[in-house]
């Protein structure tokens, strides 16, 4: 049996830790390892036509698969290219492995043809980033690099100068077991003990849950219905904790609704479940807090916290809910139910008004009539922007849907690449991409990649000629919106020239067709709805004070839009409130 090169090695110890796919762009510091994946038929690599959409679909394989996944990239600016979709993976706990390909390593700083120092400018996005400058590093490295990125979620980074990937390999004798799967953490008993205390000293508690609760859902309503306990969500606890909820007041933050924001701040006790939200203006500080994750780093970073509890969040309530006293007094959570109950109702007019006449047409009606026809287990990508808005406010989770964007980093230009990733771990498995014009165009070209991979996803197009968020939060600090507009072809048409389905859509009794339409079509798809850039109705009081970057730091401050069925979802939460 032939020796086998430091490419091969490499590619080979990716397989042993489940990696299908390696998504990049070929070039010539790559090619041992290209070469080597052409030989090994464990693996396949994913062309795409740009390195950012490699490492934002590397980034949704994980996080739909919760397994490794990989991306790479050519020296120097090929593997720069990465960076923004590595950021991304990162900040969203996804475990990415991302190959840099390096510059002859007899070359390394002397100011060679595309050198950079991969090692280095790849840190801040990674919880490991090193560079293999002698072959006897493998497979230790790798191994090292792997472990860091399943074991801490998040982006480890390995660069390989190419001539050493040719190099032949030293012997396979100091690989080792490779850790494939995160454990389960429960905190200390002392910690356990004060938490218990602090529940049952409590008269009104509210939690709030993001995505460390992810898995954990029937634990979180068995601890709610024993504390009579109002539950509220982040933007990224939405796809986990949402549905089948009869404790739901809502989400809070920017693109919040209902009653979260109240229930937050009316409780004598607040806990955070697996939460790292990042908009410390909504949280309040006069409260008692506790909050529940398993990175302590992030425990109190947002707010004052009087108990901190480090573990995750399925194991802490298993630990938690048989012990605490079980309340009985529902008039908080009633009261708060009720509540967001009346939002819901007071913004639904938004929705309800001749939208299904209106031209241009709104896009909170797109986004319903996406809810209602999308498969129940699609996979959602959302662009960030005013599409984040239309997938809080109308997507209707199920425990089987999952609703994947740039929410932590808030990259444009996301929804694409992400339903790469995301389709390609299961072809026969619906995948939307909503896309906003700004964002598609951005990385427009990948659509091709849907294309020459056969792709079946489906991108609607939310086109209104126009980067709105940005416009918006002009508007509210008062300045003049410019720079904002977007001169766009007919999409539909581009789709159609590429090779792919495509309709546009300008009145809206076209739409439900031309989705269902899309929906049947076996390859990839585009919808290209012309919707209202004036859609949104701004409320009178806010200040240029209240914007920070993409949060409003007041209470009941929201964008006046429609919420589609979650009114539903509320008005069913009713049946548990009391009636005189």
């Amino acid at each position: 049996m032939a020796k086998q090169n430091v490419a091969e090695q490499f590619v080979d110890l990716l397989v042993r830790a489940g990696v299908r796919r390696l998504y990049g762009v070929v070039g010539d510091s790559l090619n041992p390892v290209v070469d080597a994946i052409r030989r090994n038929s464990g693996i396949d690599w994913i062309q795409v036509r740009h390195e950012e959409t490699a490492a934002f679909a590397a980034g949704a394989e994980a996080q739909v698969t919760g397994e490794l996944a990989a991306c790479a990239g050519s020296c120097g600016p090929g593997n720069l290219h990465l960076i923004n979709g590595l950021y991304d993976a990162h900040r969203s706990m996804a475990p990415v492995l991302a190959l840099a390909s390096h510059i002859p390593s007899s070359e390394i700083g002397l100011g060679y043809f595309q050198e950079t120092h991969p090692d280095q400018l790849f840190r801040e996005c990674s919880h490991y980033s090193e560079l293999i400058s002698n072959p006897r590093q493998m497979p230790r490295l790798l191994q090292t690099a792997i472990q860091h990125a399943i074991g801490l979620g998040g982006v480890s980074v390995v660069a390989l100068p190419g001539d050493i990937a040719d190099q032949p390999a030293p012997a396979r004798t100091a690989e080792h077991a490779l850790v494939t799967t995160r454990p389960s953490v429960r905190p200390g008993d002392g910690e356990i003990d004060r938490f218990i205390r602090m529940i049952d000293e409590a008269e009104r508690v509210t939690l709030f849950c993001g995505s460390g609760t992810a898995g954990a859902h029937a634990e979180v309503m068995e601890f709610a219905e024993r504390l009579k306990a109002p539950v509220g969500h982040a933007l990224r606890g939405k796809e986990w904790i949402q549905y089948d909820n009869p404790f739901d007041v809502g989400m809070s933050g920017l693109l919040g609704y209902g009653a979260a924001y109240e229930a937050t701040h009316e409780c004598d006790l607040l806990i955070l479940l697996g939460t790292d939200f990042p908009y410390n203006a909504f949280l309040p500080d006069d409260v008692k807090i506790a909050q529940v994750d398993i990175r302590p780093e992030r425990l109190g970073r947002r707010s004052r916290l009087d108990l901190a509890v480090w573990g995750d969040v399925r194991e802490t309530l298993r630990c938690v809910t048989p012990r605490v006293r079980a309340k009985s007094d529902r008039k908080f959570l009633d009261r708060m139910l009720k509540k967001h109950a009346d939002a819901l109702e007071g913004v639904i007019k938004a929705y309800t008004r001749k939208v299904d006449k209106h031209v241009p047409i709104h896009p909170e009606y797109v986004a319903s009539v996406l809810d209602e026809l999308a498969a129940d287990d699609a996979i959602f990508t959302i662009d960030t922007g005013m599409c984040n808005v239309w997938a809080a406010r109308y997507l209707s989770p199920n425990g089987r849907r999952r609703i994947i964007g740039s929410f932590s980093h808030g990259s444009m230009a996301n929804a694409l690449p992400q339903a790469i990733g995301a389709q390609f771990t299961d072809r026969n498995r619906q995948t939307v991409a909503m896309c906003g014009d700004g964002g598609f165009t951005m990385t427009m070209g990948d659509f091709l990649t849907l294309v020459q991979h056969d792709l079946p996803v489906k991108v609607v197009l939310f086109n209104n000629s126009a980067l709105s968020m940005v416009e918006l939060e002009m508007l509210v600090a008062g300045i003049p919106s410019y720079g904002t507009t977007n001169v766009n072809p007919d999409f539909a048409a581009v789709a159609r020239a590429a090779g792919a389905f495509g309709v546009r859509v300008e009145k809206p009794r076209q739409l439900a067709g031309a989705l269902k339409d899309a929906f049947r079509h076996r390859g990839p798809a585009l919808v290209d709805v012309v919707t209202d850039p004036n859609a949104l109705s701004i409320p009178p009081r806010i200040s240029a004070e209240m914007v920070t970057g993409f949060a409003l730091s007041a209470s009941k401050i929201v964008l006046n839009g429609g919420v589609g069925r979650m009114v539903q979802m509320a008005r069913s939460n009713l049946r548990n409130v009391p009636r005189p």
